[in-house]
């Protein structure tokens, strides 16, 4: 059993008697005060189909917990769906609750006691929030993920939530008819489970796997199949012999597993909010990890894998095939794995791949062989210059050439951006500048999927920049920059920028340059002021007050 205080009280003779009594009322016997206790953080809610599917697999570790000699405790965490509130005020709330849900876990699980923690969730800011949540509280934890959903079908076509955002584009482009746009919207999402392609849900799951924190082979199985099921069950049964060795998370998150988790999602082409997410984590653990160090391993790992969504590919393809473990232990022959890394398990990630033997299949392209990858090198790149002094990340898949220089379109709201792009006037060439939409601006750096579709919707997914201070949604592609920092609302530089500045993306040279003077600038600054915050009171404005910048990973305990 870990040393937890919690453990020592409950069985401390009869000045603890009132604590066993207030257990038994929830079902602990004489037998039972002796057993570890395991938090189990239960993220089931119907109010999306990413968590509807949960609570089976809460059941099924419940259970093994119980017949592995723990005693389960199960308390609930919030979830906000990102695709539901996609382009509302309700996305405001999204990366907020990242960090809500970390401080609801730890409440949770410390205010009790608790040995361990085994933490259930599936919607996009569930994983970063559980695990923040896992490595501040270092006792022995697992991460079970909700699973992903089935793909949807039109006319022959495989759909994700995705589908139906470029729909809107298409659709208002005139692209679309609406016999086809109504197909989409009823038919991509079909079963429960979190977003199909390798969008934020997915990288960030199939990350963990990486990180040794879930089971190998687990991140891409369907909610509704049985298997994630009896893998909530085995997660449970391991959880409960890593709190007997005492086996804590801050042994498995270090430096060299935090390399492990950017090649595995630059291999596979996930989403840019794991550079967010992994800077958040990394602090979480206390880990040195920079915005720089993620442009190092990009660099140097091809993009072997074709999902979407500038991909064919979902991920129930991509599980078919092999999955996250065929990856690992193909980035391991190359020598871009650590397989030296702890796990959960007890073995090193190394132990785990030759247990497994993970074989790449040569009658599927889900997964390409390592001489004809999709991309030499990764997807994500750092992107500095005198509008991200402090770096911004750039999504450079699925585009024939990740360079564009144009005159600037400029917003400041995202609604703003999709009255213009739907109403026809962001034209070719153009680089759209969508502000005050960062971590304190937005607040909560909303994620642009309903522009980023539109404009791939549109045709102009290739020929139209987007950058913000704001987030993509992993399922956003195109020529797209996020996280621009500092953001505008604190005064960085994207706050200066003009209608029909000159305004340069180039991935190439890692470069994000506006063609002004410094004396320009300098007068723009000086005229500059602040904008009142969108909210004064509440959670939004604590937010406000405590947020750190994207470059730190937008954290809220960096003080």
């Amino acid at each position: 059993m870990a040393d937890n205080w919690r453990s020592k009280l409950i069985t401390a003779g009869v000045a603890r008697s009132p604590n066993r009594a207030m257990l038994r009322a929830v079902g602990f016997g004489d037998g039972d005060f002796e057993k570890p206790i395991i938090g189990v953080a239960n993220g089931h809610s119907n109010m999306n189909p990413c968590n509807a599917g949960i609570q089976p697999l809460v059941d099924c570790a419940m259970s093994a917990l119980e017949a592995a000699g723990a005693k389960p405790q199960v308390f609930g965490v919030p979830t906000v769906t990102d695709g539901i509130g996609m382009g509302t005020e309700g996305m405001k709330y999204s990366l907020v609750s990242r960090e809500v849900i970390a401080d609801a876990i730890e409440t949770s699980v410390n205010g009790q006691m608790m040995d361990g923690a085994l933490v259930i969730g599936a919607c996009d800011k569930n994983m970063p929030g559980g695990m923040m949540a896992i490595a501040r509280m270092n006792i022995p934890a697992i991460y079970v993920y909700g699973g992903t959903i089935k793909p949807g079908h039109w006319k022959g076509r495989d759909l994700t939530i995705a589908s139906a955002f470029e729909a809107v584009g298409a659709f208002s482009a005139g692209k679309m008819s609406k016999e086809d746009f109504d197909g989409v919207e009823r038919n991509a999402c079909p079963t429960v489970g979190a977003c199909g392609g390798m969008f934020t849900a997915n990288t960030m799951s199939s990350s963990f796997e990486a990180l040794g924190l879930s089971l190998l082979g687990s991140s891409q199985m369907a909610s509704p199949d049985p298997e994630k099921a009896d893998s909530a069950a085995q997660s449970a049964q391991v959880l409960v012999n890593a709190v007997k060795k005492n086996i804590r998370p801050r042994d498995i998150i270090t430096r060299k597993s935090i390399e492990n988790v950017v090649s595995l999602v630059m291999a596979t082409g996930g989403s840019t909010n794991a550079v967010l997410h992994y800077l958040a984590i990394a602090s979480a653990a206390e880990v040195e990890w920079t915005i720089d160090d993620f442009e190092r391993i990009r660099l140097r790992t091809p993009v072997i894998c074709d999902l979407k969504p500038s991909g064919k590919y979902v991920a129930t393809d991509f599980h078919k095939a092999g999955g996250v473990p065929v990856v690992l232990k193909m980035l391991l022959d190359h020598g871009l794995l650590h397989g030296d890394c702890m796990t959960i398990t007890g073995r090193t990630i190394g132990e785990e791949l030759k247990a497994l033997n993970p074989v790449r299949r040569e009658d599927q392209d889900v997964i390409r062989a390592w001489d004809n990858p999709m991309y030499e090198q990764g997807h994500l790149a750092i992107l500095k210059g005198n509008l991200a002094p402090e770096g911004c990340v750039a999504k450079i898949t699925g585009l024939k050439s990740p360079v564009i220089t144009g005159p600037a379109r400029v917003f400041d709201s995202e609604g703003e951006t999709m009255e213009a792009i739907i109403g026809g006037k962001v034209k070719a060439g153009d680089v759209v500048v969508i502000r005050y939409e960062g971590p304190k601006g937005g607040p909560g750096m909303q994620e642009m999927l309903s522009p980023t579709s539109a404009l791939v919707g549109a045709g102009l997914g290739e020929s139209v920049g987007l950058l913000t201070d704001g987030r993509f949604s992993g399922a956003s592609w195109g020529m797209v920059v996020g996280h621009v920092a500092p953001e505008a609302f604190v005064g960085g530089p994207i706050a200066l920028v003009q209608e029909g500045d000159t305004i340069t993306i180039d991935a190439h040279k890692q470069l994000i340059q506006m063609h002004v003077s410094d004396e320009e600038l300098a007068k723009r600054r000086a005229a500059w002021k602040q904008p009142a915050p969108r909210y004064t009171r509440g959670l939004m404005a604590k937010y406000v007050k405590l947020v750190s910048t994207a470059s730190k990973g937008a954290v809220t305990d960096r003080f």
